[in-house]
């Protein structure tokens, strides 16, 4: 396991005068000020977000061209093919398009990609087929910017291609010098293009196929409410596509949550029934860690044509049927992902690949598409960036998951010349490459690699050191206005110490938790939980008069009775 350093962030203010001008806890004030919200503007915003701010979709550049084309072949009668993604992103930006076309009278068609016959996004087979289906145009959702040579080929064929994205443009070095590779491409929406004057780049493919639709249906004069039916799906694809839940993400994850919880949409009420959501309590983490993983499980063990007809579903009958397959997809996929994290670290540990800075582990009989989430597991547990490996019919595929000093994609950009294809943001990648160039691909990462050990220690944050005594249910409800959590907005961290524990049972069927009775110095009794390696925690209890923990306050409801429950995240 990687090292761990708890660090109280230390980012100051007069919490006290916030707190009285905001009507909030000073506690509240001290969080809202170590997320770097700072300006009146800015906390107002945050403390009460509205859909007034989002963003227009007209300062996206080519926006206004891409819609005006799309336009002239709806009316024009020409059809088009979408070609999107298999993750959720990519089922969910495919579907916003797919919808928001045939409202605007288009003929339209949607295509996605097989992971295991087409990799990762367009590719000449599914340019051909489209021209061989008689497609006048095709629209990328999710995918296109780094696909130069199947748009090309596009192109040649007559086809105007329309390219909407939010990958990281594909670039080559010389000198030190980034130039940009050029698409022939017709028009390309993507907020990471560097003369974009989109005031926020950090949004999902999903969200930019909403705002798409938004503009075109101004421009077809349907009412723009009719938009917004669509935030739901950029919401889910925001938080399944881990984007920073900041600036209008987070507007849109706030309110496309609140449309969740009361969906028209058959195949989402049929999922969060099949998962037994409470849809009055659907967060953010369910669609990341219960839905998410659902939708994903189509495009990584069968295809992600199954979740996106989940969506497309009119009948609840069906709707309930795809639900529970792709349930039972997920549960595959957890058993396969175990196994294949099992084998991964008995490999590190034999071949002590713990030892490099960058881990590049080769399990050729992985399933290709569990790839990126072994090396996810792989990360948590030692903290350094991890790509796994695997065997495939083009060649050997990877995936890779970073830590926050390493940004990935530039890695792989200066090495390229190893690749048959790669693409990614800093965070995580995708790459293939032929079984010869595998040892090769791990040295040069290594030798690239500017880590140091202290890039290898887990660093915690806590936002306050606050006395379990403090809690009261009054300032848990408080803490509901920072929601939504998740990346780039993360759950307060708070820590206490000098606690004894007076009681303690490992409890749950898969006995992964512990039911604790907490003592502070004052002689307070608190209840507590905690959910990890219960084995393991009972052990260091048993070593330890009084401990330190990390924690997050939650009301337990129970039998018609509230209590304050604190969830011990880390102890020490």
């Amino acid at each position: 396991m990687a090292a761990e350093k708890w660090f109280v962030t230390g980012k100051r203010a007069d919490f006290q005068a916030i707190g009285e001008k905001y009507d909030i806890d000073p506690v509240t004030a001290r969080i809202i000020r170590n997320r770097d919200i700072t300006d009146d503007a800015d906390i107002a915003k945050y403390l009460h977000p509205d859909l007034s701010a989002l963003y227009s979709p007209h300062l996206m550049k080519d926006m206004d061209r891409l819609v005006e084309i799309l336009q002239e072949k709806i009316c024009s009668g020409k059809k088009i093919r979408i070609i999107g993604d298999y993750d959720i992103d990519g089922v969910q930006s495919t579907y916003i398009l797919l919808q928001g076309i045939r409202r605007a009278g288009g003929i339209v068609t949607a295509s996605i990609p097989d992971r295991m016959k087409d990799g990762y996004g367009i590719n000449e087979n599914l340019v051909l087929q489209a021209k061989e289906d008689g497609a006048d145009t095709i629209l990328t959702c999710d995918n296109g910017i780094a696909a130069l040579g199947a748009i090309a080929c596009a192109k040649e064929l007559g086809m105007t291609v329309l390219v909407t994205d939010h990958h990281d443009i594909p670039y080559t070095e010389e000198n030190g010098v980034r130039i940009y590779q050029k698409s022939c491409a017709d028009a390309i929406v993507n907020p990471k293009q560097k003369e974009c004057g989109y005031p926020f780049s950090g949004i999902c493919g999903a969200v930019v196929a909403f705002k798409v639709i938004q503009a075109l249906y101004e421009k077809c004069g349907i009412p723009a409410k009719e938009a917004m039916e669509f935030l739901e799906n950029a919401a889910f694809a925001t938080v399944g596509d881990v984007m920073d839940l900041t600036d209008e993400n987070r507007i849109i994850v706030k309110f496309g949550l609140e449309r969740m919880r009361g969906t028209k949409n058959p195949g989402l009420r049929a999922l969060i029934r099949q998962k037994e959501v409470l849809p009055e309590r659907l967060s953010a983490y369910h669609l990341g860690f219960v839905l998410g993983p659902c939708v994903n499980a189509g495009g990584r063990l069968d295809t992600a044509a199954r979740s996106l007809r989940l969506f497309l579903s009119e009948s609840e009958a069906d709707a309930a049927l795809l639900a529970a397959e792709l349930s039972d997809l997920n549960e595959e996929r957890k058993r396969m992902t175990a196994d294949g994290v099992k084998e991964a670290l008995l490999l590190i540990s034999r071949e002590r690949l713990d030892l490099q800075k960058v881990m590049v582990v080769y399990l050729p009989k992985l399933h290709e598409s569990l790839a990126g989430i072994v090396a996810g597991r792989i990360r948590e547990h030692y903290n350094h960036p991890v790509f796994v490996l695997t065997d495939s019919e083009e060649g050997v595929k990877g995936s890779g998951r970073s830590i926050e000093t390493y940004s990935m994609y530039e890695e792989l950009c200066k090495c390229q010349d190893l690749f048959l294809k790669f693409g990614g943001h800093p965070m995580a990648a995708g790459l293939t490459l032929f079984p010869d160039k595998v040892e090769e691909f791990a040295l040069r990462m290594n030798q690239n690699a500017e880590l140091t050990e202290n890039d290898f220690i887990r660093k915690i944050h806590i936002d306050v050191p606050m006395p379990l005594s403090y809690v009261t249910q009054e300032l848990i409800l408080e803490f509901k206005i920072l929601e939504p959590f998740g990346k780039g907005n993360e759950k307060p961290v708070f820590a206490d110490k000098n606690i004894r524990v007076r009681e303690s049972r490992i409890v749950g069927k898969s006995r992964n938790a512990v039911r604790l009775m907490l003592e502070d110095k004052a002689g307070g009794r608190y209840p507590a939980v905690y959910f990890g390696n219960a084995e393991e925690f009972t052990a260091f209890l048993a070593e330890k008069d009084v401990i330190s923990i990390l924690y997050y306050p939650e009301i337990n409801s129970y039998m018609g009775r509230q209590e304050i429950q604190f969830v011990i995240s880390g102890y020490c």
